[in-house]
């Protein structure tokens, strides 16, 4: 008998129930379901509708039956769904501050009384981290501070910036110490020599790490009692939401270990020859030299004697070659190589 593993998603228990039995009996006739599985059949009914509504179950070729979809889709599913809600949850809550001055005006306490509220300045409640600086110094904090785990699920081309260099030596000797650090990233990303050495690195001082066909949100989870999120899944330069608190924290990390289960082992991976860096022509050296010097793009097509439109068809072919989705990005893969 399961016990509701799939709570941690939103879903009930007569939910699961029935999911499972299709599961068992793929194709197969929802009449008499609620019979077998001990439900009321109102509560079978109303499950069965959102099942359906989650696409869980989708419509059979006859009447009446139904199939699953496969686990992987619907824990998929199911994550980004139930990560969205938790973004929205929190959103909430960082939008809901204006409740703290209607509350002070119900007393006769003068607003700079009693400290910080609690829900922001103490061990409950979220945070909101503009400022980049900021957000890198709480983030070298946390692990500076981990005792017992740091478990997070990252897009991975941050590991080939400079600004992780000094947070690294900080999580080497939380490793050091006896830390457990649990780590989620996209498989194309150990394409990156920097990424690939950083994670063997990791590997070889007693770290995990599995990879994921992609993700779509960032989680990082500290000693299962504080998360690190970005304020928006989509756009990360709209900073990040520190969240304390154990309802919501062990919702993040029920979440995180859904995905960590889902995620495969990165060994494999890294057993395989690393590509080796492409190398750029001389005239593509000297465009991607010229692209790191001038900021237009008429000043460095006239300094190396072509039209824009070739200065601007080399500076793609850079970008191409260097696996870089921006200039920004080519420019500081390129000082890496010592290139520029």
């Amino acid at each position: 008998m399961h016990t509701n593993e799939m709570g941690v998603f939103g879903v009930s228990a007569a939910e699961e129930q029935l999911y499972r039995h299709f599961l068992r009996n793929p194709d197969s006739s929802s009449e008499g379901v609620h019979v077998k599985l001990g439900i009321d059949r109102q509560e079978t009914e109303e499950a069965m509708a959102r099942l359906i509504r989650l696409r869980l179950l989708r419509p059979g070729d006859r009447p009446g039956w139904f199939v699953p979809v496969d686990p992987e889709q619907a824990v998929a599913r199911l994550t980004e769904m139930r990560l969205r809600e938790m973004y929205q949850e929190i959103q909430r809550l960082t939008q809901s501050r204006h409740v703290l001055t209607t509350l002070r005006a119900e007393t006769a306490a003068p607003a700079d009384g009693g400290g910080q509220a609690g829900a922001y300045g103490g061990e409950h409640g979220v945070e909101e981290i503009d400022d980049r600086k900021a957000l890198s110094n709480k983030m070298e904090e946390l692990v500076f501070f981990a005792r017992e785990e740091i478990a997070s699920v990252e897009p991975g081309y941050h590991l080939m910036s400079e600004a992780v260099l000094k947070r690294r030596a900080v999580e080497w000797r939380a490793l050091k110490r006896g830390v457990r650090r649990r780590l989620v990233l996209p498989a194309d990303m150990l394409r990156h020599p920097r990424v690939a050495g950083h994670v063997r690195e990791l590997l070889a001082r007693g770290g995990e790490v599995r990879v994921v066909e992609e993700i779509s949100d960032q989680l990082a989870v500290y000693d299962g009692r504080v998360a690190l999120m970005p304020k928006d899944p989509k756009n990360l330069e709209e900073g990040a939401l520190l969240v304390r608190g154990r309802g919501l924290v062990s919702t993040l990390s029920g979440l995180f270990e859904k995905v960590w289960e889902q995620a495969e082992d990165v060994s494999v991976e890294l057993r395989e020859p690393v590509e080796p860096e492409p190398e750029l022509s001389e005239a593509e050296l000297r465009v991607l030299r010229m692209m790191c010097e001038v900021g237009k793009d008429e000043t460095g097509a006239r300094d190396l004697g072509v039209s824009v439109r070739t200065y601007r068809r080399h500076i793609a072919d850079v970008l191409r070659v260097l696996g870089a989705s921006t200039r920004a990005q080519a420019a500081l893969l390129a000082r890496e190589r010592g290139w520029v």
